[in-house]
């Protein structure tokens, strides 16, 4: 694989060849894992920049200039990310065979292109943006907290969004957070308008935003779709999983959590094919809200745990106990993971840096991580991880101190978040399932480059990832608990990710230390 790090002064204008991109070589092998699955795969497929040069970039605008460099807008180009990509490292390139802005990482007017994350790959406050485009593969990066309002604004406030004839994309191993609704500034996480096609939305995670998504952005943006989405977590969402209008969708294997007003809105003739999903402690998941347009929808093996539905003036849920309006053909072959090991699957395989896991349609996990060579562009590789369940470390335990706090992402029955940090190892916090989050949270910056995650029976945890909370970047990964070390870290909020196990662990004590 030929990989060129990027160089050229940020804001200067590029025309093809100004950088020594190496194009097009048939035995270029792109870092991308797996192939697109869903509606991405029909009617041509989507390979995104199979075939062409690979290249890296650390900033925006480096992305940028590997668009611009191209031959022409069509030539197949890789580009992988890694570290955080921001407003201040982002600036519009002009060259023939781009179209990109400086507020966005712009994808216009162009096609065979893929953005895959080597590493941790955070777009921070800066959305994706797809315009005329064809052809497109985005998979394992973390797009959190983009703005319609209040500052730094970008892409209309959603995370991922296509409009204006976009077709085939595949989104993969992506995880889309906000951090509030609409009145905090914050619009939808992947929204699709005004004739966007066959696209996939697969293993990835939608969290903690108003919207979650829209296919047509009026009753009267009726040319969209068909769009999969598969293997996703949506969690504290309030609406919109999707916002269906006029298309077509095979929604399968998602698991639904925390759902505050509605899910999938199928309205204005709307069809969604809504097989095999796991619907927790949510409200009206189905059916058709604030609209007298009717969609529909065709219901097979889905599980609704906790679930509440509420019919008004103005909102028709589908249940309970949700039945079939409608016949949806699949043009596709797929294979249907039980409802019941949604949650766990979709826990183990979904989001950024979870290994490029996938489901093997058996309710087990595979791992198809790529290797990627060394090259001098590689990016640092993760700190060595080192764990050590017997040794306490020395200093002060930062989770005790006042004003720290502790959340996650599902507690079991009995459990408590507050219990990771009470300094009693007789009480502790277990998920829902065998994988999920613990965090401490601070109201100011702390530093902190060591942990120790003590469990009730030792053992239980397999792999894991300590992640920055603030900023989705991901601080060192390994497996077991005990002591954990890492580069020291300002940061407000640390989470410690079970990513497997070989039970429920039970996490007594999340220990924190400046060093």
């Amino acid at each position: 694989m030929t990989r060129l790090r990027l160089a050229a002064a940020a804001g200067t204008a590029i025309t093809a060849g100004a950088i020594a991109l190496f194009l097009p070589n048939p035995q270029a092998s792109a870092a991308v894992t797996g192939t697109a699955t869903g509606f991405a795969s029909v009617n041509g497929g989507t390979t995104g920049g199979a075939g062409g040069a690979t290249v890296r970039a650390t900033t925006g605008t480096q992305i940028h200039q590997a668009l611009c460099s191209r031959a022409s807008s069509s030539t197949p180009i890789t580009i992988e990310v890694s570290g955080t990509i921001n407003h201040g490292n982002t600036t519009k390139v002009s060259g023939d065979s781009c179209n990109t802005a400086a507020d966005r990482i712009e994808l216009k007017d162009v096609s065979n292109v893929t953005i895959v994350g080597v590493g941790s790959a955070v777009f921070d406050q800066l959305g994706i943006h797809l315009r005329n485009a064809s052809n497109i593969i985005i998979q394992n990066v973390t797009v959190q907290n983009v703005k319609k309002s209040g500052s730094p604004t970008s892409n209309g406030g959603d995370a991922i969004g296509m409009e204006t004839d976009v077709h085939h994309v595949w989104v993969d191993h992506a995880t889309l957070i906000a951090s509030g609704g609409e009145s905090a500034g914050y619009d939808g996480l992947f929204d699709m308008k005004d004739n966007t096609k066959y696209v996939t939305l697969s293993y990835s995670v939608l969290r903690d935003s108003g919207r979650g998504g829209l296919i047509g952005s009026s009753d009267s943006d009726l040319a969209n779709g068909p769009v999969t989405f598969h293997h996703n977590w949506y969690e504290n969402i309030d609406s919109r999983t999707p916002l269906l209008r006029g298309a077509t969708a095979h929604i399968y294997n998602n698991y639904y959590h925390s759902l505050n007003e509605s899910g999938i809105n199928a309205r204005a003739g709307g069809k969604a094919r809504v097989d095999n999903n796991y619907f927790k402690d949510s409200l009206n998941p189905l059916g058709t809200f604030y609209t007298d347009l009717p969609g529909y929808w065709q219901v097979s093996g889905n599980i609704f745990d906790n679930v509440t539905w509420e019919a008004t003036e103005d909102e028709n849920p589908a249940g309970p106990n949700p039945v079939s309006n409608t016949s949806v053909s699949i043009p596709y072959s797929f294979t249907l993971d039980g409802a019941s090991c949604v949650p766990a699957i979709v826990q183990q395989t979904a989001g950024a840096n979870t290994g490029l896991k996938t489901s093997n349609g058996n309710c087990s996990a595979t791992t198809t991580s790529p290797t990627v060579k060394p090259s001098s562009s590689s990016p640092t590789p993760s700190p060595s991880v080192s764990t050590t369940p017997t040794q306490q470390p020395s200093g002060t335990n930062l989770s005790l101190a006042s004003g720290a706090g502790a959340d996650g992402s599902s507690k079991a029955s009995g459990t408590s978040y507050g219990n990771v940090k009470d300094g009693s190892l007789s009480t502790y916090w277990s998920p829902s399932g065998s994988t999920g989050d613990i965090s401490i949270k601070w109201g100011a910056a702390t530093t902190v480059s060591r942990i120790n995650l003590r469990e009730v029976t030792s053992g239980v945890i397999g792999s894991y990832q300590v992640v920055n909370g603030s900023t989705g970047a991901v601080l060192t990964s390994g497996t077991g608990s005990g002591v954990i070390t890492f580069p020291a870290t300002s940061l407000t909020k640390i989470t410690f990710k079970i990513v497997s196990a070989s039970g429920t662990p039970k996490v007594a004590e999340f220990e924190t230390y400046a060093s």
